[in-house]
C-alpha cells in the first residue's frame, strides 16, 4: 500500500493546484518575453542571448506550458518543462552564477511540475510508488 492511497481525491486536487501554479508561471514568462519586449530583451541580453532568440524562447515557453497543462500531454509537457528549466539553470552556471535566484526558481518550478504531475496522475504514482 502506498502512502498516498488513503486520500486520492485530495492528492489529485493538490496536484492540480501545483500544476496550475507552474503553468501560470510559464505562461506569464512566455507572455512577458513576447509582449513586454523591452524588459525581456534586457534580461535575455544579460544572459548572453541575442535579440533574435526572444520570439522562439517565448513560443517555446508557451508551448511547454500548454503541453503541461493539458492532461493528455502532461507527461510530455513535464519532460519539456524540465529540459527548458534545466537549460535556464545551465545558462546561469555558464555566466558564473552559483545558486542565483533564477536558478532556485527554475529548480523549484521543475520540482513543482513533477510533484504536481505525480499527485494528479495515478498512473505515475503506480509507476513510482512511495511505500510506507
Amino acid at each position: 500500500m502506498t502512502v498516498f492511497a488513503s486520500h486520492p481525491l485530495a492528492l489529485e486536487w493538490a496536484g492540480r493546484v501545483l500544476s496550475t501554479l507552474v503553468a501560470l508561471a510559464l505562461l506569464a514568462d512566455g507572455a512577458k518575453i513576447l509582449f513586454w519586449r523591452t524588459s525581456a530583451l534586457a534580461e535575455l541580453a544579460a544572459a548572453g542571448f541575442s535579440g533574435s532568440a526572444e520570439t522562439p524562447l517565448g513560443i517555446i515557453t508557451l508551448a511547454c506550458a500548454v503541453l503541461y497543462a493539458v492532461p493528455q500531454t502532461a507527461v510530455l509537457g513535464a519532460i519539456l518543462v524540465t529540459g527548458f528549466l534545466g537549460g535556464a539553470i545551465c545558462t546561469h552556471f555558464r555566466l558564473g552564477n552559483r545558486i542565483s535566484p533564477p536558478q532556485i526558481i527554475s529548480l523549484v518550478l521543475g520540482l513543482m511540475a513533477w510533484g504536481g504531475l505525480y499527485l494528479r496522475n495515478g498512473d505515475l504514482r503506480n509507476l513510482l510508488p512511495f511505500v510506507s
